[in-house]
């Protein structure tokens, strides 16, 4: 597939992969727009990058997910990349009950829902193109979990699912599903979890990942490990239990 000349949505584009993403696709000659919920953050990737476009969007909102849709189809009409990137990552545990869980930002919707809700508006539009294509970034973590952070594991576990049916879904249209599954990215995703759990790799920057979505983009590599999450992938089909409990000792 081409990777200039495209008109590109990446969610969760303020900071972070999708802000390296932003970058990547601006410098390789696209047309970028981006959406978050901070509107301080998406003003200082604008001053970083003047030439992207921002929209404010909760995308746990049914209706600002409609509303994304209006505003974008209206206003960019070759819109033709999807990057489904958005996500928030919570330590619960879930001997406290339901305490943990409802007393924080659903990862469910933003991690799952947000991007299968975007993925049903944007489809019929994208399906007009010559050219088009749906990105979704899952996680080295839906393929072998962690379990402090259950909830988003299992929404990156539904992620690689997702791409696999919508993929064949798509097989005879336009539009293509990439699935990038990134390792630990250093990011502000964790919000403080790697602290607590004595983390002190930070993880690969996100240029890296950002290089790796360009790379499958030119190649046509539907789905695409970076660096360690390559190991989770294959471990998951040839020692996922193992590899479960070196990573939860």
């Amino acid at each position: 597939m081409k990777i200039a000349g495209n008109t590109v949505l990446i969610t969760g584009g303020a900071t972070g992969i999708g802000f390296s993403l932003a970058e990547a696709f601006a410098k390789a000659g696209n047309e970028v727009i981006i959406c978050g919920r901070r509107e301080s953050k998406l003003k200082e990737a604008k001053n970083k990058l003047p030439q992207i476009h921002i929209r404010a969007c909760d995308l746990s909102k049914d209706k600002e997910r409609e509303s994304l849709y209006n505003w974008v189809t209206s206003n960019f009409r070759n819109l033709n990349i999807l990057v489904n990137n958005a996500g928030i990552q919570r330590m619960i545990d879930f001997k406290t009950g339901i305490h943990e869980l409802v007393n924080g930002e659903d990862e469910i919707d933003i991690n799952l829902k947000g991007y299968v809700h975007l993925s049903a508006y944007f489809i019929p539009y994208l399906l007009k193109k010559k050219e088009a294509a749906i990105i979704n970034i899952s996680s080295g973590l839906g393929f072998i979990p962690i379990a402090a952070m259950p909830v988003y594991c299992a929404t990156k576990a539904a992620i690689h699912s997702f791409s696999l049916s919508l993929r064949h879904q798509l097989k005879d249209t336009p539009v293509r599903v990439f699935e990038i599954i990134p390792p630990t990215v250093d990011t502000e995703l964790d919000k403080g979890t790697r602290e607590a759990r004595g983390m002190k790799d930070r993880g690969i920057h996100s240029s890296e990942v950002a290089g790796a979505v360009m790379k499958a983009l030119e190649s046509n590599a539907y789905e695409l490990a970076v660096g360690a999450a390559e190991n989770l992938r294959m471990g998951a089909r040839k020692n996922p239990e193992e590899l479960f409990q070196r990573m939860n000792h």
